[in-house]
């Protein structure tokens, strides 16, 4: 089905072929967990997971929902710097929506930006650009907190003299992150006539093929994206607030983790946690739905690697941070995509 204007609503985006890809995605991911029990040792594990507390396995839920609720304002203070003024309500829903759409699409995590800002283009009064560049904006106010938090873990973990050569490896990626982020998102300002004429180069060949696409409307989008970032960042009481909002949602995002120690009486330092948070995070830029598979592994050797915890408890601890943070994230959202698709 598509809108008055021809594009595709939110429901088109869940075609046979999508759907496919994303059943795949979960069995390949399925298969890889289990190979993870089956090394680990799913008796042990099991056992652990049968004497889970669950009213902190509440806890890490309701910080879950605290975390996305927190990078919803987030979002709403950069929409309405960007002119869009949408009721906190009606987007925190819709962003809900987007998380759901991001963690069960494959390399959701690596590059889900510009399905949440169609997303929020379909759901809002804003263009698809301006959409972007809120969605750009956003990302990058919470890679500050990120790496803030990796660094007091990291810092702590120094200091306890723990940093084994997994956590280095781990720490050395954060680092080039930390530098090498930043300075693809400067180069790209300050040189954004370059950018756009090697996108421009990149569409020409397509444009010549199709009537869908031409040079100008490429180039107009590219402009009012461009127009939008600068918009934004004439804004830094705003940006402040809107940062804020992040740390608020970093901190909601980490402490399931914590919470999944006291679930299963297992001792988990919150210090530890700010390290391991980011660092397995990293892991969810796989090719499965969420980083399936890999962000369990992540955890449960860092925390092996880290701590005083066996394999088994370690995984039983990833297991219960998982559901917390990931299904639980799904459901939640994926009750929102339904209430979306209805209102729109």
């Amino acid at each position: 089905m598509t809108g008055a204007d021809g594009t595709a609503d939110l429901g088109d985006l869940f075609d046979r072929q999508t759907t496919a890809k994303i059943a795949g995605g979960f069995v390949v991911a399925a298969v890889l967990v289990y190979l993870l029990g089956a090394a680990v040792g799913w008796d042990q594990t099991i056992a652990r997971l049968r004497n889970a507390e669950l009213r902190w396995l509440g806890a890490a839920c309701l910080s879950t929902l605290l975390c996305l609720a927190a990078w919803g304002k987030a979002w709403q203070i950069v929409l309405r710097v960007g002119g869009i003024d949408v009721p906190y309500r009606k987007l925190v829903v819709t962003y809900f929506a987007a998380t759901f759409a991001n963690y069960v699409t494959p390399l959701g995590q690596a590059g889900g930006e510009p399905f949440i800002a169609y997303v929020l283009s379909q759901d809002t009064d804003a263009n698809y650009e301006q959409s972007l560049a809120s969605v750009v904006t956003a990302d990058l106010l919470n890679l500050l907190p990120f790496f803030n938090f990796a660094a007091v873990g990291l810092g702590y973990l120094l200091l306890r003299s723990q940093l084994t050569e997994t956590a280095e490896d781990l720490a050395v990626g954060l680092g080039v992150l930390a530098v090498g982020i930043p300075a693809i998102v400067v180069a790209g300002w300050q040189f954004r006539s370059v950018v756009e004429r090697a996108i421009l180069r990149v569409v020409e060949p397509l444009a010549r093929r199709t009537d869908r696409v031409t040079v100008d409307s490429i180039r107009e989008r590219i402009e009012r994206f461009y127009e939008s970032i600068a918009r934004i960042t004439g804004s830094p009481r705003a940006l402040l607030s809107a940062t804020a909002f992040a740390y608020v949602g970093w901190v909601f995002f980490a402490l399931p983790l914590y919470f999944a120690g006291l679930t299963l009486d297992l001792a988990v330092p919150l210090l530890l946690v700010f390290f391991v948070v980011p660092a397995s995070t990293l892991a969810g830029m796989v090719p499965t739905p969420g980083g399936l598979a890999a962000v369990e592994g992540a955890l449960t050797g860092l925390v092996v690697a880290l701590s005083a915890l066996s394999a088994a408890d370690a995984l039983a601890v990833a297991t219960i941070y998982r559901l917390a943070s990931y299904w639980f994230a799904i459901v939640v959202g994926g009750a929102a995509a339904l209430w979306v698709l209805y209102r729109t």
